[in-house]
Protein backbone atom coordinates (compact mmCIF):
# COMPACT_ATOMS: atom_id res chain seq x y z
CA UNK A 1 0.00 0.00 0.00
CA UNK A 2 1.26 3.61 -0.56
CA UNK A 3 1.32 5.67 2.06
CA UNK A 4 1.95 9.71 2.95
CA UNK A 5 2.32 10.33 6.13
CA UNK A 6 2.42 13.54 7.75
CA UNK A 7 2.85 14.82 11.62
CA UNK A 8 1.22 18.39 12.60
CA UNK A 9 2.41 19.43 16.21
CA UNK A 10 4.89 16.45 16.30
CA UNK A 11 8.18 15.29 15.77
CA UNK A 12 8.26 12.66 12.97
CA UNK A 13 9.61 9.16 14.03
CA UNK A 14 10.87 6.21 12.09
CA UNK A 15 9.08 3.93 14.64
CA UNK A 16 5.83 5.78 13.94
CA UNK A 17 6.15 5.78 10.36
CA UNK A 18 6.82 1.88 10.78
CA UNK A 19 3.94 1.37 12.79
CA UNK A 20 1.32 3.28 10.94
CA UNK A 21 2.75 1.34 7.72
CA UNK A 22 2.83 -2.39 9.60
CA UNK A 23 -0.50 -1.40 10.22
CA UNK A 24 -1.34 -0.67 7.20
CA UNK A 25 -0.45 -3.81 5.18
CA UNK A 26 -3.73 -5.68 6.76
CA UNK A 27 -5.62 -3.98 4.35
CA UNK A 28 -3.85 -4.96 1.30
CA UNK A 29 -6.06 -8.72 1.60
CA UNK A 30 -8.81 -6.53 1.39
CA UNK A 31 -8.61 -4.79 -1.73
CA UNK A 32 -8.45 -6.15 -5.35
CA UNK A 33 -6.27 -3.41 -6.90
CA UNK A 34 -3.52 -1.51 -5.29
CA UNK A 35 -4.61 1.58 -2.55
CA UNK A 36 -3.28 4.61 -1.33
CA UNK A 37 -3.41 6.01 1.86
CA UNK A 38 -2.94 9.68 3.32
CA UNK A 39 -1.86 9.43 7.38
CA UNK A 40 -1.94 12.67 9.51
CA UNK A 41 -0.95 12.50 12.72
CA UNK A 42 -1.48 15.21 15.10
CA UNK A 43 -1.09 16.63 18.84
CA UNK A 44 -2.73 19.35 20.84
CA UNK A 45 -1.96 19.68 24.23
CA UNK A 46 -3.18 16.33 25.49
CA UNK A 47 -5.43 15.39 22.35
CA UNK A 48 -3.79 13.18 19.95
CA UNK A 49 -5.03 12.49 16.62
CA UNK A 50 -4.77 9.86 13.73
CA UNK A 51 -6.85 10.88 10.71
CA UNK A 52 -6.86 8.45 8.02
CA UNK A 53 -7.98 8.54 4.14
CA UNK A 54 -7.26 5.63 2.13
CA UNK A 55 -8.51 5.14 -1.82
CA UNK A 56 -9.01 2.17 -3.80
CA UNK A 57 -11.24 0.42 -5.94
CA UNK A 58 -13.29 3.13 -6.61
CA UNK A 59 -13.62 3.80 -2.95
CA UNK A 60 -12.42 6.42 -0.73
CA UNK A 61 -13.04 5.63 3.56
CA UNK A 62 -12.13 7.98 6.11
CA UNK A 63 -11.58 8.01 10.08
CA UNK A 64 -10.63 10.09 12.48
CA UNK A 65 -9.96 9.16 16.40
CA UNK A 66 -8.61 11.51 19.34
CA UNK A 67 -7.20 9.98 22.21
CA UNK A 68 -4.86 10.52 25.13
CA UNK A 69 -1.80 8.32 23.03
CA UNK A 70 -1.12 8.45 19.77
CA UNK A 71 -0.49 4.85 19.05
CA UNK A 72 -4.16 4.14 20.38
CA UNK A 73 -5.49 6.87 18.15
CA UNK A 74 -3.65 5.32 15.26
CA UNK A 75 -5.49 1.24 16.83
CA UNK A 76 -8.62 2.76 16.92
CA UNK A 77 -9.11 4.28 13.77
CA UNK A 78 -7.43 1.50 12.00
CA UNK A 79 -10.72 -0.74 13.72
CA UNK A 80 -12.95 1.70 12.41
CA UNK A 81 -11.95 2.13 9.08
CA UNK A 82 -11.67 -2.08 9.16
CA UNK A 83 -15.57 -2.06 9.89
CA UNK A 84 -16.34 0.67 7.25
CA UNK A 85 -14.99 -1.62 4.72
CA UNK A 86 -15.97 -4.33 5.56
CA UNK A 87 -19.62 -2.68 5.80
CA UNK A 88 -19.27 -1.54 1.65
CA UNK A 89 -18.23 -4.55 0.92
CA UNK A 90 -20.58 -6.68 2.68
CA UNK A 91 -23.57 -4.13 0.81
CA UNK A 92 -21.83 -4.60 -2.80
CA UNK A 93 -21.99 -8.36 -2.35
CA UNK A 94 -25.40 -8.36 -1.23
CA UNK A 95 -26.17 -5.60 -4.40
CA UNK A 96 -24.89 -8.39 -6.45
CA UNK A 97 -26.61 -11.14 -5.00
CA UNK A 98 -29.91 -9.57 -5.54
CA UNK A 99 -29.07 -8.27 -9.04
CA UNK A 100 -28.30 -11.79 -10.17
CA UNK A 101 -31.38 -13.44 -8.35
CA UNK A 102 -33.66 -11.09 -10.47
CA UNK A 103 -31.79 -11.42 -13.94
CA UNK A 104 -31.84 -15.08 -13.51
CA UNK A 105 -36.09 -15.15 -13.00
CA UNK A 106 -35.97 -12.98 -15.57
CA UNK A 107 -33.58 -15.23 -17.50
CA UNK A 108 -36.72 -18.10 -16.38
CA UNK A 109 -39.65 -16.47 -17.40
CA UNK A 110 -38.48 -15.83 -21.01
CA UNK A 111 -37.56 -19.05 -21.60
CA UNK A 112 -40.14 -20.92 -23.24
CA UNK A 113 -40.74 -18.00 -25.51
CA UNK A 114 -37.07 -18.00 -26.26
CA UNK A 115 -37.57 -21.09 -27.98
CA UNK A 116 -39.94 -19.85 -30.99
CA UNK A 117 -38.11 -15.81 -30.97
CA UNK A 118 -34.23 -15.38 -31.84
CA UNK A 119 -32.03 -14.69 -28.71
CA UNK A 120 -32.88 -11.35 -26.84
CA UNK A 121 -30.43 -8.97 -25.23
CA UNK A 122 -30.36 -9.91 -21.12
CA UNK A 123 -32.37 -7.29 -19.08
CA UNK A 124 -31.27 -6.07 -15.14
CA UNK A 125 -33.99 -5.21 -13.99
CA UNK A 126 -33.33 -3.02 -10.12
CA UNK A 127 -35.72 -1.43 -7.72
CA UNK A 128 -35.60 2.19 -6.81
CA UNK A 129 -34.67 3.32 -3.49
CA UNK A 130 -37.82 5.48 -2.98
CA UNK A 131 -36.05 7.35 -0.44
CA UNK A 132 -35.46 10.63 -1.21
CA UNK A 133 -32.50 11.88 -0.96
CA UNK A 134 -30.29 15.06 -1.83
CA UNK A 135 -27.65 15.50 -4.42
CA UNK A 136 -24.88 15.53 -1.62
CA UNK A 137 -26.10 12.23 -0.37
CA UNK A 138 -26.29 10.73 -3.18
CA UNK A 139 -22.36 11.88 -4.01
CA UNK A 140 -21.99 10.08 -0.32
CA UNK A 141 -23.83 6.85 -1.40
CA UNK A 142 -21.59 6.73 -4.82
CA UNK A 143 -17.98 7.49 -2.56
CA UNK A 144 -19.22 4.15 -1.07
CA UNK A 145 -20.34 2.21 -3.64
CA UNK A 146 -18.07 0.90 -7.05
CA UNK A 147 -21.25 1.51 -8.98
CA UNK A 148 -20.90 3.87 -12.37
CA UNK A 149 -24.29 5.70 -11.55
CA UNK A 150 -27.15 6.08 -9.53
CA UNK A 151 -30.92 6.67 -9.43
CA UNK A 152 -32.65 8.55 -6.63
CA UNK A 153 -35.42 10.45 -5.75
CA UNK A 154 -34.58 14.07 -5.15
CA UNK A 155 -35.87 15.42 -2.16
CA UNK A 156 -36.23 19.16 -3.58
CA UNK A 157 -37.74 18.14 -6.88
CA UNK A 158 -39.57 14.99 -5.89
CA UNK A 159 -38.14 14.09 -9.48
CA UNK A 160 -36.08 10.72 -10.34
CA UNK A 161 -33.02 12.03 -11.36
CA UNK A 162 -29.26 10.05 -11.97
CA UNK A 163 -25.85 11.04 -10.42
CA UNK A 164 -22.76 9.50 -12.50
CA UNK A 165 -19.10 9.08 -12.26
CA UNK A 166 -17.27 10.57 -14.96
CA UNK A 167 -13.93 9.39 -16.79
CA UNK A 168 -12.08 12.73 -15.00
CA UNK A 169 -13.17 11.63 -11.38
CA UNK A 170 -16.52 14.00 -11.10
CA UNK A 171 -19.68 13.56 -11.16
CA UNK A 172 -23.10 14.38 -13.43
CA UNK A 173 -26.17 14.82 -12.89
CA UNK A 174 -28.83 14.18 -15.20
CA UNK A 175 -32.29 15.78 -14.68
CA UNK A 176 -35.77 15.87 -16.03
CA UNK A 177 -36.48 19.03 -17.60
CA UNK A 178 -38.81 21.07 -15.76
Amino acid sequence: MQTAISFKNVDSSEHLKSYVSEKLNRFDKLFDNPATAQVVLSVEKHRHTAEIHITADRMTITGKEETGDLYSAIDMVLDKLETQLKRGKQKIRERRTIAKGRTRAIREEAAPAAEAEPPRREVRIETLDTKPMDVEEAVLQMDMSSRDFLAFMNARSSQINVIYRRKDGHYGLLQPPG
